[in-house]
């Protein structure tokens, strides 16, 4: 194989094709990315066995072929190439060369034989989404997914497709992430993303209003992004329903503004480190929020006024989850919904249904 192109090119492709390479696994090829030279184009892979990304880039080809180069190894070279253009020869010893200007490095590679074929599968449902819209959804969401692999299912997202619309959920039993937007789709399906999946497709997003395509087959799902592919499996078993843990009654209700209540926990929560964890202690009551939190290294408190409709509540929070919710609510206003000291808080806009994040409490000691 023989091929030049642009190294700006090359470097953006190997960077992020390389975040699906194994780190270290015991089929040696798996370490390393797949590079095909074919027409005008050089096709760049990397897969781990769970998730691949694959792309494109233009390039000029003298001698078409194929070769599995070490992924940190050839990234860092060409990263730091001194030149635009560089130019890459592999000969049938498996040994690559690659020259940009002055520089020059050789390489020993192995045979595309040895590297896995990347899934193929067959289409069951196919959507077309906002790559804006996607993103946010995900992002509003996957902070919830759990990391806890002793159940599998929840390390991914439940994406619901219903007629013209798209629902993503996340549970950990800590929290839940329900957001809800209305797309074209004609089909109803249920599957289950990892959440390693959706940090690749988020990284590989742009802001831009194009189109992200989404393929969906019986054990596998595709996200076609840019000039890229994301190609995963998707987590078999049954999902939480959702809908029943959702409180139906609500005996305390506040509308507030989300920075007022985010700059609060905020500055309460500086007592709690990683090895110091103790409940934001929450008092809602006569038009007045207080906040109040205590460690073994000192305590602090706050409070602001707001209306407060119902019942007063006195209720404790893990303060990274609380302020998780908060955060990814992403819009000026939001509606506190509770239901006594011991069930979920619901956090929801003011209006429209476009998402409704769940917050469970901590058990509060009696001392304050």
């Amino acid at each position: 194989m023989k091929f030049s192109c642009l190294r700006t090119d090359l470097a953006n492709a190997v960077s992020n094709v390389s975040r699906a390479v194994s780190a270290k696994s015991s089929i040696p090829a798996l370490e390393g990315i797949l590079i095909k030279g074919y027409g005008e184009k050089i096709n760049i892979s990397g897969y781990d066995l769970e998730i691949g990304i694959t792309t494109d880039i233009e390039a000029t080809i003298q001698e078409q072929g194929e070769i599995v180069v070490g992924a940190r190894l050839f990234s860092e070279i060409v990263r730091k190439l001194p030149e635009e253009v560089v130019c890459i020869e592999t000969d049938e010893r498996m040994v690559t060369y690659i020259t940009s200007g002055q520089s020059h490095f050789q390489i020993i590679g192995m045979s595309s034989v040895e590297y896995p074929d990347l899934p193929v599968f067959e289409t069951t449902d196919e959507i077309k989404i906002s790559s804006k819209l996607l993103k946010d959804m995900i992002r509003q969401t996957v902070y919830a997914v759990s990391d806890n692999k002793a159940k599998p299912i929840y390390t991914g997202s439940l994406f619901e497709l219903e007629k013209n619309s798209l629902r993503i959920v996340a549970v950990d039993g800590y929290r839940m992430a329900v957001r809800y937007e209305e797309i074209q789709c004609s089909s109803e399906s249920k599957f289950v993303v990892p959440g390693k999946t959706q940090q690749e497709v988020l990284k590989l997003i742009s802001d831009d209003e194009q189109e992200v395509e989404v393929l969906v087959g019986q054990r596998h799902i595709m996200f076609k992004v840019n000039s890229y592919c994301v190609i995963s499996r998707l987590i078999e078993g049954t999902f939480l329903d959702y809908k029943t843990t959702i409180p139906t009654e609500t005996k305390t209700e506040i509308v507030i503004n989300s920075r007022v209540l985010i700059n609060s926990v905020e500055r309460v929560s500086i007592l709690n480190s990683e090895k110091i964890q103790s409940p934001v202690r929450c008092t809602m009551a006569n038009d007045e929020i207080k906040l109040l939190c205590s460690t073994a290294v000192g305590r602090a408190s706050d409070s602001f006024s707001v209306p407060v409709i119902g019942e007063d509540v006195e209720i404790g929070f893990n303060n990274k989850y609380l302020l998780d919710a908060l955060k990814n609510c992403e819009t000026d206003e939001v509606k506190l919904l509770l239901n006594g000291s011991l069930s979920p808080m619901v956090i929801k806009p003011v209006k429209g249904e476009s998402f409704i994040y769940l917050v469970v409490p901590m058990r509060l000691s009696n001392e304050v």
